[in-house]
C-alpha cells in the first residue's frame, strides 16, 4: 500500500512557547511516528516566540520587512533542526532548501522537517506549508496554540466564537481583512489562504491538545477547524 503524504505545519509556538514543554514534543513524536505505517509526513515548522524576538529587534531597528522576514526564516529553519534532532533517525539529517529536496527526503524517510523553504513578500512558514500541499496535492493540518479558528482572537476577545468550518473562500476573505506583518498571530497567513482556494486543498486547524490530531489521523471526530468546500 502507497503511504498518503500529509502536509503539516507545526507552530512555533508549540515547538519553543515562552516556558518550553519537552512533554509536549514527545507526546507528537510518540502520534507521528504511530501513524507512519499509512502516512508519510512533511512537517513546517514555524518561528514562534524566538521569530517574533527577532524580529522585535530588527523592528526596534527601524530593519526593513525583508530583513525582518529572513530573520524569522532563520527561527524556523532553527526548529526544524530541534525537530529533527528529537525524531532521530526517523527523520532527515538534512535540512530540505526547496521542494524537490524534500520530494527526495520522502524517498528515504517517513519524517521530513523543514522550515521556511526561501524568501517570498508578506509570507510566513504557513505559506511554504501550503505551497507543499499544493506540489504533493494532498491535506494540510495547521497545528497552532488555539483550538481553531475564532471569529476574533479568543486570548484578547474573551465572547469570540469558535468555527467549526468554513469555506475556502470565506476564510480567504477573513484572513485578507488582517494587514500582514512578519510574525503575525493569525492562524494562518493570507498568502496560505489564497493558496489552498485556489488549489481547493482541505485543510485542519488543529491546538495543542494533541488527541484531536490523532483522531483527524485515524478519521475519527475532533475539535478543530476543517476549511473546504
Amino acid at each position: 500500500m502507497q503511504k498518503k503524504i500529509l502536509v503539516i505545519s507545526l507552530g512555533g509556538s508549540l515547538i519553543v512557547p515562552e516556558k518550553v514543554e519537552p512533554k509536549w514534543l514527545e507526546n507528537f513524536k510518540e502520534i507521528i511516528e504511530k501513524n507512519i505505517r499509512q502516512y508519510k509526513f512533511v512537517i513546517v515548522c514555524g518561528g514562534g516566540f524566538v521569530a517574533r524576538e527577532y524580529i522585535s529587534i530588527l523592528s526596534y531597528e527601524h530593519k526593513s520587512l525583508k530583513k525582518q522576514s529572513l530573520a524569522g526564516i532563520s527561527a524556523t529553519r532553527m526548529n526544524a533542526k530541534v525537530m529533527m534532532q528529537i525524531f532521530g533517525n526517523g527523520a532527515n539529517h538534512k535540512l530540505p532548501l526547496t521542494m524537490i529536496d524534500v520530494k527526495n527526503l520522502l524517498k528515504k524517510k517517513d519524517v521530513v522537517f523543514c522550515g521556511a523553504l526561501r524568501y517570498a513578500d508578506n509570507q510566513t512558514s504557513d505559506s511554504t506549508a501550503g505551497k507543499l500541499a499544493k506540489y504533493f496535492k494532498t491535506n494540510f493540518i495547521n497545528l497552532t496554540n488555539i483550538d481553531g479558528l475564532y471569529t476574533a482572537n479568543p486570548n484578547i476577545v474573551k465572547t469570540a466564537k469558535f468555527i467549526s468550518s468554513i469555506s475556502w473562500n470565506e476564510f480567504e476573505k477573513m484572513a485578507k481583512k488582517i494587514k500582514y506583518k512578519p510574525g503575525q498571530h493569525f492562524v494562518l497567513d493570507q498568502k496560505a489562504a489564497e493558496i489552498i482556494h485556489k488549489n481547493k486543498i482541505t485543510t485542519y486547524i488543529l491546538g495543542k491538545n494533541l488527541k484531536n490530531l490523532e483522531n483527524l489521523l485515524k478519521n475519527k471526530s475532533f475539535k478543530g477547524t476543517t476549511i473546504s468546500q
